[in-house]
């Protein structure tokens, strides 16, 4: 007789229940942390996710037993085209949340946004900003509303993707007055990331339809002699209480749920997409063409799925100074050619 296991408590952490389908395949960002600056900056970016390679680099964290030696890690690429600021927001604090005071937009919005918004056919912008001066006393956050431009990737797709990303910094009227400045412009990633930096990855992760129990909570496959059912669990809970608990791994949605990652590592920010282009491509998405940003480990989600970046929430007491030193960008074909 071998080992029989007595104790398998259901794998999975119950923090993220309900799990079930995000309502849209892009993270929503419910926080954005504040920053100490004096000057006003964006808190976040827009990406595409493109594939994974690895990269030769020198550990530099002093704590590490690697430290000064050459390490192999996992790395992403992301594309990141720059962003159109086509309007702004601005916000007041009530005591249900924030609620929306008013906006402003670019005067002449490209042709490309209608694919997302209706839109009217010319704003009278300095009205709108006007507006948004007056109530600069009561303003407690200015939002730029950003448009992704897929159209300078590979993807297929033209439409747009219209996010609002929020301005730290400075103080209101600075903040007012660098979003003003943005109006109608794009920015880059460098403008507001830098190599080393760690930041927050919002995504919606792969998705994996409706599994049964054993492979969305990992319980114990069952005897084979066993009656009724095999992948399912013994006891569905006790009598007492009556109803059925919501801790009991059942069958449902597997996958496509909103993730933020805490304190991924940016190792390069690159213009050129031919520097981290695998042979033959990246595997369901193709070539990256423009500027990219390469991310230590894994992020959630599937190929050519929209990623949002922010500044860390709870960034680590350590942070080496310097950007990391890569010696080696694998670009050895995932297909084997």
């Amino acid at each position: 007789m071998g080992h029989r296991k007595t104790h398998a408590p259901k794998h999975g952490s119950l923090a993220y229940l309900p799990r079930k389908r995000a309502k849209k395949p892009v993270a929503r960002i419910r926080y954005w942390p504040k920053i100490k600056s004096d000057s006003p900056k964006l808190l976040g970016f827009s990406a595409f996710k493109a594939g994974m390679t690895y990269v030769f680099t020198i550990e530099d964290r002093k704590r590490s037993p690697h430290f000064g030696k050459e390490v192999v890690k996992a790395a992403t690429i992301l594309e990141t085209p720059p962003i159109l600021v086509c309007g702004m927001r601005t916000y007041t604090k009530t005591p249900y949340g924030l609620k929306n005071i008013s906006e402003a937009w670019m005067t002449e919005p490209p042709a490309i946004l209608d694919r997302s918004l209706v839109l009217p056919e010319n704003f009278n912008t300095e009205v709108m900003l006007e507006k948004i001066q007056q109530n600069l006393d009561v303003t407690s956050a200015i939002r730029v509303i950003t448009a992704t431009q897929p159209s300078q990737t590979s993807l297929s797709k033209k439409k747009p993707e219209v996010c609002e990303i929020q301005i730290g910094g400075g103080t209101i009227q600075q903040q007012f007055e660098y979003a003003k400045q943005l109006l109608g412009k794009t920015v880059t990633p460098e403008e507001v990331f830098k190599e080393g930096q760690y930041i927050d990855i919002g995504g919606v992760t792969v998705g994996k339809g409706f599994q049964g129990p054993v492979k969305r909570w990992g319980v114990t496959i069952l005897q084979h002699k066993g009656r009724k059912t095999k992948r399912g669990i013994a006891t569905l809970g006790p009598w007492n209480p009556h109803h059925l608990m919501y801790s009991i791994p059942r069958a449902g949605q597997m996958g496509y749920h909103q993730r933020i990652e805490f304190n991924k590592r940016i190792l390069k920010i690159g213009k050129d997409g031919k520097e981290v282009t695998v042979k033959g491509g990246y595997i369901r998405y193709g070539e990256v063409k423009g500027p990219y940003i390469l991310i230590e480990g894994s992020i959630p989600g599937t190929e050519k799925r929209q990623i949002r970046l922010r500044v860390p929430a709870r960034p680590p007491t350590e942070i080496p100074e310097a950007a990391p030193q890569i010696t080696y960008i694998s670009l050895d074909s995932p297909q084997g050619k």
